[in-house]
């Protein structure tokens, strides 16, 4: 029986590289897999051929390389003409609205392979079927896709980025025509249209058409335009920005962020942020940094504070490379700086999107149709100032696909959405880009610093008197590395059967279990009818545990990377302000999640890198 699976696996293996051979036109993945057939070179064959990539909601993300496992030119073309045929079939007008096309700086010289030029192949594909395409003519930043889609009403957008990810790897974002990032099952149709259409149409190749079709246009210098006057909706202080003496750092993390925070601050009127020099232009190597992720905290920040400590500047501005997140970290008064997590930024951005809009519309009945949105990872402190001042709060799954499909609805109905937010440093501060946004963020963040200085406060005291009036909400996130989808199954599926077959656990340690939310198999235990209220996945594991004391845990697998990842937060009532023994009590109860729940021992698995 083995020896018929592994003989199956070769024959579909042999399959995949011959169709390879006779397919790829790109010289240097082409010669790369015919000397690896040449060496016989198995392993390596069977990384780039063993699985195609998978096209989920996120798109596609992967390292740049030759074969079906990674992303290159033939790979582009083949997914592009899966989403052609899809879009075909959803919008009889495509050829008259069209596509926008946007790109980052990531290049990979060894296999030829770049933003760029993933961009201007994906363009090749859509022109060939007479679909209109809006290529913008330089680098962006992501949330620049949405917008466009949104202000032009596109049927569709394209992001060729991957964000934060490791130097090597790429990634194909797709946005639908509410201009948010696509759901279920959008992404099953368009993976089951990629597979239908591998074959490279005859003008799949031809990058000169890309030149020469009447059917692209560049949109960069109006959308550059329409975006940066768009975002001025929520500069709500002109006056204190111009006469603020508030000095500011900001990196960009070798991404393609720079110019375009610096428009931002020129939008507000603002003071410009100093920029770091070493950080501030697009480099593909990200040479200064291990990780070009600001989430990871002050190892990507240390050229930041550097120089905000050479020019007195007292609050850092980070984005990604592709600028849709925003770190923020403030020098405290001991000279140490302090980096603001996600959901302490969410707390913060909140707080002062609704009070601005609260000044602008003081009318009490209409707090009635104002939302504000998270992912259910992220901290509850929205839902805790919507209690108190009236607003609507709603939890989406994890991810700004479900957040901005969400906000369209809300919108089409007349209601307002202010805000929304999730713990990875992702932020919505404008409707106008249904999608996270680093570069409106960035504005804001620095609009709301300047206004709280003025007042005679700083971002570290305003999360404080957030938190006084709210309640204390203080979470601690990580993760564990685990390469073994084995194990990852075997672990969540011992949590289902924990006292038997279709039991959760009652206690973990000394903390009891006081309801199970598991989004993969539907189950609430909260519910009346035990079914979840929110959208369910089979194919990823996620399971919330609420706790007595007043804890929050949510453990589930990651899309993106190969990843167990764990978000706790304890919340407290208003009064409680006794932070030392809150903060134990949650890091006790994380040890206790860690100890009973995921077993790192047993299960092989990594702990975070420090």
């Amino acid at each position: 029986m083995d020896n018929n699976i592994a003989t199956t696996r070769d024959i579909k293996l042999s399959d995949a590289i011959k169709q390879w051979l006779q397919f790829d036109k790109n010289p240097k993945t082409l010669e790369a897999v015919q000397e690896m057939v040449k060496a016989g070179s198995e392993k390596e064959l069977q990384r780039c051929f063993g699985s195609r990539m998978e096209f989920g909601t996120a798109g596609l993300r992967a390292a740049m390389g030759p074969g079906i496992s990674c992303m290159n030119d033939l790979t582009i073309i083949q997914t592009t003409q899966g989403l052609c045929k899809h879009l075909e079939h959803s919008f009889p007008d495509l050829k008259e609205r069209g596509v926008v096309i946007g790109f980052d700086a990531r290049a990979h010289p060894d296999s030829g392979g770049s933003s760029k030029r993933f961009a201007s192949l994906a363009t090749a594909v859509l022109i060939s079927h007479g679909v209109p395409v809006y290529l913008f003519g330089d680098i962006t930043p992501t949330p620049f896709v949405p917008f466009t889609v949104s202000h032009l009403k596109l049927c569709a957008g394209i992001m060729v980025t991957a964000s934060h990810n490791p130097k090597q790897d790429n990634g194909y974002k797709v946005y639908w025509d509410n201009g948010a990032q696509i759901i279920p099952p959008h992404d099953k149709g368009i993976a089951s249209a990629i597979e239908e259409n591998l074959e490279p149409w005859p003008q799949s190749w031809q990058e000169s058409l890309v030149q020469e079709s009447p059917l692209v246009k560049d949109p960069y210098q109006d959308i550059h335009r329409e975006y940066f006057q768009a975002i001025q909706a929520v500069c709500f202080n002109r006056s204190i920005n111009k006469s603020s003496e508030v000095k500011f750092v900001h990196t960009s993390v070798h991404g393609v962020g720079h110019a375009f925070v610096q428009s931002a601050f020129e939008a507000f009127d603002l003071r410009p942020p100093f920029a770091v020099p070493e950080q501030k232009d697009p480099d593909p190597e990200f040479p200064t940094v291990k990780y070009p992720n600001p989430e990871e905290g002050e190892g990507v920040l240390t050229l930041s504070f550097a120089l905000a400590d050479k020019e007195g500047a007292t609050v850092v501005l980070a984005n990604d490379p592709d600028a849709d997140r925003l770190a923020v970290a403030e020098k405290q008064k001991s000279g140490q700086w302090r980096v603001f997590s996600g959901n302490e930024l969410g707390a913060l951005l909140g707080w002062w999107l609704f009070r601005c809009w609260r000044q602008k519309v003081p009318e009490p009945a209409k707090v009635k149709e104002v939302y504000m949105l998270a992912s259910t990872v992220s901290s509850k402190i929205l839902r805790a100032i919507a209690l108190k001042q009236g607003f609507h709060f709603e939890e989406t799954l994890t991810g700004f696909k479900w957040m901005g499909n969400r906000a369209k609805q809300l919108l089409d109905q007349g209601k307002t959405v202010l805000f929304a937010f999730e713990e990875a440093i992702g932020y919505m501060c404008c409707p106008a880009v249904l999608d996270k946004d680093g570069v409106s963020a960035a504005a804001i963040a620095a609009e709301l610093t300047s206004y709280i200085t003025k007042e005679g406060s700083t971002l570290s005291q305003q999360l404080k008197a957030i938190y006084d009036e709210y309640g204390y909400h203080i979470t601690k996130n990580s993760y564990f590395i685990c390469h073994d989808q084995g194990t990852i199954q075997q672990l969540f599926e011992r949590l289902r059967s924990f006292d038997g077959d279709n039991t959760y656990p009652k206690h973990c340690g000394s903390f009891t279990v006081s309801g199970v939310r598991d989004l993969t198999t539907g189950y609430d235990s909260d519910q009346p009818d035990k079914k979840a209220v929110l959208p369910t996945s089979k194919s990823s594991q996620m399971i919330t545990f609420t706790f007595s004391n007043g804890g929050v845990a949510t453990m589930r697998t990651s899309g993106t990377e190969p990843k167990i990842k764990y978000y706790t937060e304890l919340c407290a009532a208003p009064g409680n302000s006794d932070l030392k023994r809150l903060k134990m009590e949650l890091d006790d109860l994380v040890d206790a999640i860690v100890e009973h729940f995921f077993e790192p021992e047993k299960n092989k698995l990594k702990p975070r890198p420090e």
